[in-house]
C-alpha cells in the first residue's frame, strides 16, 4: 500500500480574531493537504501562534500550501516548517531496560553470579521453566529482510529499522511484550529460515514483518512447520484480521449477510491473499480475486478462491469489494454497483474515495485510514504467549477479529487503535480459544 506522503508541522501566526484559523484550514484543504493535530502555542493580545500538523503528497505540495497560507493576507504568516517525525526518531525509539535494581552486593549476587547459577541449573533440568524464569516467554522477534517496507518497496532492512522499532514500541505499550528487531541481509528463503531457526530459542514468538511476496509465503510456512513457537506474518494475517473486522462492521451497517455475499479482492499480494483466506475461514461461500501476477492467481486457486479476470469484472460480480493495490483511482465511479460495500484500503490515496463510492451508489464505503494492523498483532501475540501455544491458528485469528468488532462503537468501522481495552479484549479472546484448542488436543 502506498504511504509515500510526508508530514510537516507548520508554525502559523494569525491575528487573534475569530475566523482566521478557518481561513488557514481552508487554504490547506484547497491545495489538498490533510490537517492532523492543531496545538495552540501562544495566545497574545494581537496574534496567536499555532502548530499545525499537515500531511502532504510531496515537498512541492507542501511549498504550495505554505505559499497559499502566506497569501491569505498580510497578517497571516507561516513562521517556520518543522519535521517532527524525524525528531521523534532521533536516537531510535526503543531502549532495553532492566526490571530489577542493582544497588548492593547482595543484589548483584542474587541476579548475577553466584546466585544465577541455581536458576541455570533449574532450567537445564526442566527447559520449559525458561518461560517462567527468563524473558523468553514474553519476547517476540520482529524479523524483516527489508523487501516490502510499507509502500516504499525493497529499501533494505536497515532503512526499514524505524518500522521495526515502531512495532516494538506498540508491542510494549499495548501488550507489555518485548519486541526485538532482527534485520536480515538475505532474502533467500533457505537462509532466512535457517537463521530464524538458529535464534528462535531466545524468543517466545516470531513476527515476520515487511517481507515481500512471493518468498514471504514460503518463509512463513516453513517456519511454522519447523518451530514450536507462534509465527505470524503481520502483513498477511494481521492485516487480514483487522480487515475482516472492518468488513463485518460494514455489513452490519449496510444490512448485508457476509457469509452469503460474494466478496471480491482486488490485489492479491501478501495482504490480499491473506484477506481471501480469512474470509473463507470465516465462512464466506464465494471469494473472488484479481491480480496481474499469474503466481498470485495460482495461490488463490490453491485454497479454493475464484479467479476473476479484471477489476471491471470484479466490480460487476461482487457484493463486497476490498482493494489493496496501492493504485490511486483504480476503481472508477462508473464501475460501482448500487448497494455495494467498498473498502478501498490503500493509503494515503485509496482506489476510490468513500465520497465518490457513496455518490456512485455504494451502500457503505471506507478507506484504509482506520484499518490499522496495530489493532491486531499486539493482542494476538499477548494471547498466544499467555497460553504458551506452539502456533497461531485460524480460530484464534477469527476470535481476534470478532473481539475487534465487539469493541467497535456504534457508527465506527473499527475501534480507535489507541484504546487499551481493544488490545486487552483481543488478547483475552485469543487466549481463550488457544486454551480450548490445547484442551481438545490433550
Amino acid at each position: 500500500m502506498n504511504v509515500q506522503s510526508i508530514i510537516r508541522n507548520l508554525i502559523v501566526e494569525t491575528p487573534s480574531i475569530p475566523g482566521n484559523l478557518a481561513k488557514v484550514a481552508t487554504a490547506i484543504g484547497a491545495i489538498g493537504g490533510d490537517i492532523g493535530d492543531i496545538k495552540t502555542m501562544k495566545i497574545g493580545t494581537l496574534s496567536t501562534i499555532r502548530d499545525i500538523s499537515c500531511t502532504c503528497a510531496d515537498i512541492a505540495q507542501l511549498n504550495q500550501i505554505v505559499e497559499a497560507i502566506n497569501n491569505i493576507d498580510d497578517n497571516i504568516h507561516v513562521r517556520s516548517v518543522s519535521d517532527d517525525v524525524m525528531k521523534a526518531h532521533e536516537g531510535g525509539k526503543i531502549h532495553m531496560t532492566s526490571r530489577v535494581d542493582v544497588r548492593s552486593l547482595s543484589d548483584l549476587r542474587r541476579i548475577y553470579t553466584p546466585g544465577v547459577a541455581n536458576v541455570c541449573q533449574e532450567i537445564q533440568r526442566e527447559p520449559e521453566k525458561a518461560h517462567y524464569y527468563t524473558s523468553i516467554g514474553n519476547t517476540v522477534a520482529i524479523v524483516t529482510d527489508g523487501t516490502a517496507i510499507l509502500g516504499l518497496g525493497n529499501i533494505g532492512p536497515v532503512a526499514g529499522m524505524p518500522v521495526m522499532e515502531g512495532k516494538a514500541v506498540l508491542f510494549d505499550q499495548f501488550a507489555g511484550i518485548s519486541g526485538i528487531p532482527i534485520l536480515l541481509d538475505t532474502s533467500n528463503p533457505d537462509e532466512v529460515v535457517e537463521t530464524v531457526k538458529h535464534i528462535a530459542k531466545g524468543f517466545g514468538g516470531i513476527l515476520l514483518e515487511d517481507i515481500g511476496s512471493p518468498h514471504c509465503f514460503e518463509i512463513e510456512e516453513r517456519l511454522k512447520a519447523d518451530l514450536s513457537i507462534p509465527v505470524m506474518h503481520d502483513d498477511q494475517h494481521g492485516t487480514a484480521v483487522v480487515t475482516l473486522a472492518a468488513v463485518i462492521s460494514a455489513c452490519r451497517y449496510a444490512g448485508v449477510e457476509l457469509k452469503d455475499a460474494v466478496v471480491g479482492q482486488i490485489g492479491l499480494g501478501a495482504a490480499g491473499l491473506a484477506i481471501c483466506r480469512m474470509l473463507m475461514a470465516y465462512g464466506v461461500k464465494e471469494v473472488c480475486g484479481t491480480d496481474r501476477q499469474e503466481s498470485a492467481l495460482l495461490r488463490l486457486r490453491s485454497f479454493g478462491g475464484t479467479v476473476v479476470d479484471s477489476v471491471e469484472e470484479t466490480m460487476a460480480k461482487c457484493d463486497i469489494v476490498i482493494a489493496t493495490t496501492g493504485v490511486s483511482g483504480l476503481i472508477q465511479p462508473s464501475m460501482v454497483r448500487e448497494g455495494q460495500i467498498i473498502l478501498a484500503l490503500s493509503n494515503p490515496y485509496p482506489e476510490i474515495t468513500p465520497e465518490d463510492a457513496i455518490a456512485a451508489g455504494a451502500s457503505y464505503a471506507a478507506d484504509g485510514r482506520l484499518v490499522n494492523n496495530v489493532l491486531g498483532f499486539p493482542g494476538i501475540f499477548r494471547g498466544a504467549l499467555n497460553a504458551n501455544v506452539k502456533s497461531i491458528t485460524y480460530p484464534m485469528l477469527l476470535a481476534a477479529a470478532n473481539a475487534i468488532v465487539d469493541a467497535t462503537r456504534n457508527g465506527d468501522l473499527v475501534p480507535h487503535p489507541l484504546d487499551p481495552n481493544v488490545h486487552k479484549s483481543v488478547a483475552e479472546a485469543v487466549e481463550r480459544v488457544a486454551l480450548i484448542e490445547m484442551a481438545n488436543i490433550d
